[in-house]
């Protein structure tokens, strides 16, 4: 059984054929468009030459995957912390919880 096809995506005006796995048609479409976006800016600062074009919007790319990537451990990171204090709290809110009782008995309405 064959679990991939190709594709055909444009870069620059060009056409190029690529294996894609089955039911991933979109996301490569989706990305080659994206890619396309990136090496038409790039085109527009003048870069000049294909091979430099490429390179220059994947270091692009890549730089934007590595601060997204970053963003995320540093979310993670703090969610972790987040939880960390809510259980805190909820602890002190339980020991809190198993004083009132004996606060309660020794208060005189």
């Amino acid at each position: 059984m064959n679990d991939s096809s190709s594709l055909v995506i444009h870069l620059l005006g060009k056409e190029y054929r690529v294996a894609c796995p089955v039911g991933e048609q979109d996301n490569l479409l989706r990305a080659a468009r994206y890619l396309d976006t990136q090496m038409r800016e790039v085109k527009q600062a003048n870069v000049i030459g294909l091979e430099r074009i490429a390179i220059m919007a994947a270091l692009n790319i890549s730089h934007e995957l590595l601060e997204a990537r970053s963003k995320a451990s540093s979310d993670e990171t703090g969610s972790a912390r987040m939880q960390a204090l809510i259980d805190r709290l909820e602890g002190e809110l339980r020991a809190l919880e198993d004083l009132t009782p004996q606060n309660r008995s020794s208060v005189k309405p």
